[in-house]
């Protein structure tokens, strides 16, 4: 049984072919294509609104060099807010518990923030290595510290993003399996455990739309330091 709580995460397949790249296009899918008509439905107004709330909560605390990456951060927060809450159905697979695929995201996104502020203002990036008022013999340790501090950057986005996913999924698996077991015994305790279900599963939709939010925050925050 042990086993099988973690069948969840494994990829599937279908004749031997991952189906980890439709998983990761479905949310597309799902949103309304733009049209040119004057009047929208609901859903096209509602989408419209979520993007445009999700912009300038974004670009916030960037100035104007910054803006260039709207598209950038805002189509990345779609992609994993659908995807956080898809993964929440039944009998579905989340890309986002992959480990190498939140790497896959962070990685090269922490890397062109940092390449962007060694090319625009190389001196202020590398300031950022070393506190100003820095007693002279510990330079070296708090450099190596700072340097130690910024590679681990996208380890830290992927890992927290990963974590906290997998960990409440294994929390719903685990409460649904002890609510089944115990119908047959025990129903009111069965019934108590629905109803921790029941808030579990709220406590995760929220979970997965502020992992969602995070992940982009601190990506911007990076390119904030950087421009």
């Amino acid at each position: 049984m042990n086993l099988s709580f973690f069948d969840q995460f494994s990829s599937p397949s279908l004749l031997g072919i991952p189906l980890i790249l439709v998983a990761t296009l479905l949310p597309a899918l799902l949103l309304p294509s733009p049209n040119n008509r004057w009047i929208t439905g609901r859903l096209s107004v509602l989408q419209l609104w979520l993007i445009n709330l999700i912009t300038k909560q974004l670009m916030i605390p960037l100035d104007k060099k910054g803006h260039k990456w709207a598209l950038i951060l805002t189509s990345l927060m779609l992609f994993l807010l659908l995807t956080n809450l898809l993964g929440l159905l039944p009998y579905t697979f989340t890309p986002t518990t992959q480990l190498s695929m939140n790497l896959a995201l962070a990685f090269p996104l922490w890397l062109a923030t940092l390449l962007t502020g060694l090319r625009n203002q190389p001196s202020v990036s590398l300031g950022h290595l070393l506190p100003e008022g820095t007693p002279t013999p510990l330079i070296p340790a708090l450099i190596l510290i700072e340097t130690t501090s910024l590679l681990i950057r996208p380890l830290a986005l992927g890992v927290r993003l990963t974590a906290n996913l997998t960990a409440g999924h294994l929390l719903i698996q685990l409460i649904s399996t002890a609510t089944t077991v115990l119908f047959s015994t025990m129903p009111a305790i069965s019934f108590l455990t629905l109803i921790i279900l029941f808030l579990l599963t709220i406590l995760e939709v929220a979970v997965a739309m502020i992992q969602a939010y995070v992940f982009v925050l601190l990506l911007s925050l990076y390119l904030q330091e950087n421009t």
